[in-house]
């Protein structure tokens, strides 16, 4: 076995047979799973406080359609305000005033404590409902809520994406949906490029305190060394991938359909084989494209390999950064400080990512997402939206060209840093190291 081989076996083996790497391979999933369902679950079981207001309507005809509520009850009273916002029995005062028909911003809500953003929202949608109705009943229509609940409609789009070579349109995921799998997947390659990226930096400084590197070097070259044990680390977050992989196809080939009502499974089922007619439809046509698609091995496995092709990109170019980082410092807490050099591109990708993620298809979205040290997110965040193939395939050929300079940059840094100790370099001092022949 070659040098690099063996370091990167030892890198591997060291991390995949622990404990831990199991556990954790398990348990994230889980994890975020449950901290994902938690909030909805808390709203499900958790009885609100409730707020009682006295109400004070000078207008005289909006307190009476006020309605109380599990977490709100509306008390009318005759006392002035003063008098009100002295009497502790109540949560505070709501003040309606005399022109709200023409002036639906003449409402005043005083608190004695902290206001409760999901009631100030209740109060606000009832005043506005009160207000909308008074102004229809200024038309003298008969019958106008009949009118108004016949004229309602509620919509559903079913998505496609027009093929261009005048084949089969094929369906397309609702933006909504496809945002929602962007946002995952990229805070998920945010995951691993922190995470397994600094594992390579304590690693290097872990040995080099223990003056380990200095053996390790009379073997083998500090070029050798660093590529090795970024290979080796860099695989263990591809493994982990490829399982989360696997167990999301089981869970798509098994437990959905169990999960899943006949009735729905039925109309995927039509939808799959491009029978289904949304004007005839059981079920909601949002839900039957969203379960088809997602339901797909094909679009799974499709998703998971570019994932792990942005996340071997991206792990090399951000690993080789966070490598060189380790070799110039002793300790956690000047890394700590040189560190921020790679973490702020990361950083500054995921703010990025909900913007790119609303308007996908937009020249700076696209052009965000080529820019190496940002694109593996970015382009993460657009690819549930089907955008064209060469934009994704640019994307990759300009990362993996910026990741192939960045090591040989590292490895420069690397065989020079590894045998400093007792000072802590500048940016400028990393890249004088970087020009040593």
């Amino acid at each position: 076995m070659s040098k690099i081989g063996i370091i990167i076996s030892r890198e591997y083996k060291e991390r995949v047979t622990k404990k831990s790497f199991i556990i954790t391979t398990i348990l994230i999933p889980i994890l975020m799973i449950g901290l994902s369902m938690l909030p909805a679950l808390i709203m499900m079981f958790h009885e609100g406080d409730t707020y009682t207001y006295a109400v004070i309507d000078r207008s005289g005809i909006i307190q009476p359609q006020l309605t109380d509520t599990s977490t709100l009850k509306f008390v009318a009273i005759e006392d002035s305000l003063s008098e009100a916002k002295q009497n502790k029995d109540y949560d505070g005062v709501l003040v309606i005033g005399r022109d709200i028909l023409t002036n639906p911003s003449d409402v005043t809500l005083l608190n004695h404590s902290a206001s409760n953003m999901d009631g100030e929202m209740e109060i606000r949608s009832q005043i506005k409902k009160a207000v909308e109705d008074e102004r229809l009943k200024s038309y003298n229509l008969s019958n106008l809520s009949e009118i108004l609940d016949e004229v309602r409609a509620e919509v559903n789009i079913t998505t496609y994406r027009i093929d261009d070579n005048d084949g089969e349109d094929s369906s397309a995921l609702p933006s909504e949906v496809s945002f929602a799998i962007g946002l995952f997947v990229a805070f998920l390659l945010y995951m691993f490029l922190v995470i397994y990226g600094q594992m390579v930096m304590t690693s290097i400084i872990e040995e080099k305190n223990n003056r380990v590197l200095e053996i390790i070097v009379s073997s083998v070259k500090p070029e050798q060394l660093m590529l090795g044990k970024i290979v080796g680390i860099g695989l263990v977050a591809v493994t982990q991938i490829a399982i989360w992989a696997v167990l999301i196809c089981i869970g798509v080939l098994i437990i959905l359909p169990g999960i899943m009502p006949a009735e729905v499974m039925a109309e995927v089922s039509t939808f799959n084989s491009g029978q289904f007619d949304a004007s005839t439809a059981v079920n909601d046509p949002y839900l039957i494209s969203t379960v088809a698609q997602l339901s797909e091995i094909g679009y799974i496995m499709e998703l998971f390999g570019y994932l792990t092709l942005f996340l071997v990109g991206g792990f090399f170019l951000y690993a080789s950064i966070f490598a060189a980082i380790g070799s110039a410092v002793d300790n956690i807490q000047d890394a700590s400080q040189l560190q921020l050099v790679a973490l702020a591109p990361i950083i500054l990708s995921i703010a990025l990512a909900t913007m790119v993620g609303s308007d996908p298809g937009s020249s700076l979205s696209t052009w965000l997402s080529m820019i190496p040290f940002v694109s593996p997110i970015l382009m993460m965040m657009r690819i549930p939206f089907d955008i064209p193939f060469w934009q994704i395939a640019t994307s990759l050929i300009l990362l993996y060209a910026t990741f192939f300079f960045m090591v040989w940059f590292a490895a420069k840094v690397y065989r020079v840093g590894i045998f400093m100790y007792g000072k802590k370099p500048s940016l400028k001092e990393l890249i004088k190291w970087a020009s040593y022949k």
